[in-house]
């Protein structure tokens, strides 16, 4: 997967469409990443003494990784990554 924790992505569809956040976690088993401040759900959760915070939770939820891009640092637009090969068989990402 192209995305890491930590890269600035940019949503390019759905709800949130427009939206930039920071990856905080990468789903590599259901190719989704949670994203800071999009894709946020409200949880309703009855007290109990596992639970610390009761009433309504709200929490990002995950997005496929299809739906959103990295934002280029230098230009502050979204790109698409590339993965090409070196002479040496190292792989090279360009953005």
């Amino acid at each position: 997967m192209k995305l890491r924790k930590g890269d600035t992505v940019q949503v390019i569809s759905g709800k949130d469409k427009g939206k930039q956040g920071e990856v905080e976690q990468v789903l590599a088993q259901g190719q989704r990443v949670v994203v800071s401040g999009v894709n946020v759900v409200t949880r309703h959760v009855k007290p109990s003494s596992q639970v610390r915070q009761t009433g309504r939770v709200e929490s990002e939820a995950p997005i496929h990784r299809s739906n959103v891009l990295v934002v280029c640092s230098a230009c502050n637009k979204p790109v698409k990554v590339g993965i090409s090969f070196l002479s040496d068989g190292k792989k090279n990402t360009s953005v």
